[in-house]
């Protein structure tokens, strides 16, 4: 207490400890209150404090903290004493708290930056034996980079020891050895990590990556991995050759032979180098492109050294200048002849190596045959090795059909008997497909075709559609979609090969009775199209077979349903018509009415109306057998297509017997059509009567269909009754059509179904850039239809055309009529 100076403001604070001197914040807040004062002094007070409470961790954690930061700015050597000073309050510190990891990180940090590099590593010694294992995580970050910034033998022995505990971060270590440029001791560390099929990378590393890690270290440090003799580099490399034996394997391959280019070991990098292209040990493309490049690299290599060896070399004794041109060229040429040939090797070496990764290619297999061109043994060498090779069923692009094509055109050329015997076996391998051997053999036929060989070409065709004998009991069950069922079993009903059949068939002249008995088998396999059935009845009907085409149609008729029966109906009546119209009416109509027995009401129009042409044409002049024809069309539609039959029906009986018969069709046709299509007819019917001059028939027509016309959404008949009221009425019955309109508009405003219909409508205008339909009626009553009226009234039955547009806006009309009357008035 004599050796600090205390003044009057610290003497409640020295009562204060002198009380109760075992009391934390007594000594805590003295030192806060002596912050200013001397650092002697406020070490004192500590040093007080912790006689008093050595144990407390708090205190001694201030002191040190206090202590160290006094040092911060001086240097260790020249302050050797207080560094010493510090060092003795921390190791007193660790006698009562050698178990607070943060005291010993304090410690090992203030350590670390003096030179006493034996006294700190003894200290992070004792750290770890002092602290327990769980708090070690703390201590080995410090004690790496310490190790790390000794270097040498010190930081091998920390990392080893460091990774006896924690062997999963031996990559740390390789990081390490590479930073520090010890490439023997990396790639050892490397071996130690990938002979433990039990490591997992903290950091997500492949086994791959490690294996290209080390790859490069032997590739790049050759001689100094080879010093160490620690590691036998070649057994190494292709210990993980083996091991990505697939894939991926090109860069162990370059960095086995670069090791040996470093080395000066020529021959074995060459031999490296073809061991993996020309044996085919690479297995990709790409490792391929990599392993090639390195190695027309080194040849070239070695070729610019012979050339500058052989420029040195040629300074001095001319004897022996010569000598050594003449050595040194030869060895040139040598070098210069191998690389050539490597280069000319590369297209088949890359075809090796497609093949092996893709042996059921047949694009790889056809490109392979590209590269033989000219040389014939080869082509068919490399076609044989194919078609044993490729699997139809795993072929990855095109077909296998076509190998044997390009197989059997190849020997075309030579020997067209070589070609049939290629396309024999080419038929007799599996496919992939019912439809690849069908083509197959329709290209077999093509090619006998093109030689003139058309019998060969049957017999081709004819052995394709052959039942086969496995099936010979079956083959009416046998479905020719059916992939269970072998496609050779299959091929008989392919219609493709069919199609070629009939077609040669018909090509000759006297193989009538074979093309008939070929159709009927078709017919029989029930494979025929409708297209099958056209041609066959197209076929009789050439050969003035025409019974036998019409029974050919019906046959076609029964076997496909409708909608492909309607079809068949128009084409067959539309020939026995054209053949037997006239002289076989009867018959007619009995084949008419049998294609409207049983086919639906929606296929039944075209039925109707060549029904009704041939009564019009072969029916006797009687015009009412048509008609009636037409007026059963009418009930024997869909309902969608009766407002056409109907238009048809009335056009048909004007026609044939005067408009004033048409009336009743129009009149039972507004009776059964719904109500937008009966005010079509409607306004038809209306424009006949006024065509005949039946005005008031016409007005009562306009006001019977008004009901079905909402003027929003069916402005027509508005705007043609309007149209006509000023051509034939009177203000009478203009006032009375206004009426009529305003009612049925009154009427649908109270309906929601119309309400719908007329927004709608309004939109759809809108669009348009339209005006609505009632604006549109009452502009044309308030303008051009006032002077229609007035003259109907003065005698006139036609309307006067627009005035004159010199006419100015507000002129007195002498002949302008009022109509601008209330409601009460109508």
């Amino acid at each position: 207490m004599m050796d600090i100076d205390i003044k009057d403001e610290d003497l409640p604070f020295e009562d204060e400890i002198q009380r109760d001197p075992y009391k934390l914040r007594g000594w805590l807040r003295y030192v806060d209150h002596k912050s200013q004062a001397p650092a002697r002094t406020v070490n004192i007070i500590y040093e007080r404090a912790v006689k008093q409470l050595p144990g407390s961790y708090k205190l001694w954690k201030s002191y040190l903290d206090h202590r160290t930061s006094q040092l911060s700015k001086q240097n260790p050597v020249q302050s050797e004493e207080e560094h010493r000073k510090v060092k003795l309050c921390f190791e007193r510190a660790l006698l009562h708290l050698h178990k607070m990891p943060r005291i010993w990180l304090d410690y090992l940090r203030f350590l670390t930056k003096q030179p006493d590099v034996t006294v700190t590593r003894r200290t992070f010694d004792r750290a770890l034996r002092g602290l327990p294992v769980t708090q070690h995580l703390k201590v080995w970050p410090q004690y790496l980079r310490f190790a790390q910034s000794v270097g040498g033998l010190v930081a091998g022995r920390v990392y080893q020891r460091y990774l006896k505990v924690w062997p999963e971060q031996a990559e740390r270590y390789v990081d390490y050895c590479v930073d520090t440029q010890q490439w023997s001791e990396a790639a050892a560390a490397l071996v130690r990590l990938l002979d433990n099929p039990g490591f997992r990378s903290p950091r997500g590393t492949t086994v791959f990556q490690l294996w290209k890690q080390l790859a490069q270290i032997l590739k790049n440090q050759p001689h100094a991995v080879s010093r160490s003799g620690d590691l036998d580099v070649e057994r190494v490399l292709r210990d993980g050759i083996m091991r990505f034996s697939s894939d991926q394997t090109g860069s162990l391959w370059v960095a086995l032979a670069s090791h040996f280019i470093a080395l000066g070991e020529f021959d074995m990098a060459r031999d490296v180098f073809e061991e993996a292209v020309g044996v085919g040990k690479v297995n990709t493309v790409r490792d391929f492109s990599l392993v090639f490049d390195a190695y027309a690299e080194f040849e070239e290599s070695t070729i610019a050294a012979d050339m500058e060896a052989q420029v040195e070399q040629s300074i001095g004794d001319p004897g022996r200048r010569q000598l050594v041109r003449d050595k040194k060229a030869m060895i040139l040429d040598l070098r210069l002849l191998r690389l050539e040939r490597l280069m000319d090797r590369r297209p088949f070496l890359v075809s090796d190596v497609v093949l092996k990764q893709q042996p059921h290619s047949v694009q790889a297999w056809l490109r392979r045959v590209d590269l033989w061109k000219g040389q014939t043994e080869r082509v068919i060498e490399t076609f044989e090795r194919a078609v044993a090779t490729v699997d139809a069923h795993k072929v990855t692009d095109g077909k296998v059909s076509d190998l044997w094509k390009a197989y059997a055109e190849h020997v075309e050329g030579d020997d067209v008997d070589a070609m049939r015997g290629v396309l024999d076996r080419a038929t007799s391998t599996p496919m992939a497909s019912v439809a690849e051997l069908a083509d197959l053999y329709v290209w077999y036929a093509e090619k006998e075709l093109a030689l003139g060989q058309s019998e060969r070409a049957l017999q081709v065709l004819t052995q394709a559609t052959a039942v086969p004998r496995a099936v010979a009991s079956t083959f009416r069950k046998i479905d020719y979609r059916d992939d269970s069922v072998p496609v050779h079993h299959r091929v008989f009903k392919a219609l493709k090969v069919w199609n070629l059949l009939v077609d040669i068939r018909e090509s000759m002249d006297d193989a009538v009775d074979a093309t008939r008995a070929a159709y009927d088998r078709m017919l029989e396999l029930r494979i025929a199209t409708p297209q099958t059935i056209v041609n066959y009845a197209d076929f009789l009907e050439q050969h003035k077979y025409f019974e036998d085409s019409f029974k050919v149609y019906e046959r076609g008729i029964d076997a496909f349903g409708y909608p492909v029966a309607i079809e068949l109906w128009n084409i067959y009546l539309r020939r026995f018509v054209s053949r037997y119209g006239a002289t076989k009416p009867e018959r007619a109509r009995d084949l008419f009415e049998q294609a409207l027995d049983k086919c639906p009401d929606r296929y039944a129009k075209p039925i109707y109306l060549a029904y009704g042409q041939m009564e019009e044409t072969h029916g006797g002049g009687l015009a009412r057998r048509a008609l009636r024809i037409y007026e059963r069309a009418t009930r024997g539609v869909a309902r969608n297509q009766k407002l056409e039959l109907f238009q048809f029906y009335a056009a048909k009986t004007a026609e044939l017997l005067g408009p004033v018969h048409a009336r009743s069709v129009y009149e039972r046709g507004i009776e059964e059509l719904a109500d937008a299509q009966a005010l079509v007819l409607s306004i038809e019917f209306a424009q006949v009567e006024r065509q005949l001059g039946e005005i008031d028939r016409a007005r009562a027509l306009y006001a019977y269909a008004s009901q079905f016309a909402d003027p929003r959404v069916s402005p027509q008949l508005w705007s043609v009754w309007n149209e006509f009221e000023v051509r034939h009425g009177n203000e009478d019955t203009f006032k009375d059509m206004l009426r009529i309109k305003r009612s049925v508009q009154a009427q649908y405003n109270t309906d929601a179904q119309f309400l719908a219909a007329a927004e709608i409508e309004k939109k759809k205008q809108r669009k348009s850039g339209g005006v609505g339909g009632v604006g549109t009626a009452a502009a044309a009553v308030a303008g051009t239809n006032v002077e229609g009226f007035e003259r109907q009234k003065n005698g006139q039955n036609q309307p006067q055309m627009e005035e004159e547009e010199g006419q100015k806006d507000g002129a007195e009309n002498p002949d302008e009529v009022n109509i601008d009357f209330d409601d009460d008035d109508l």
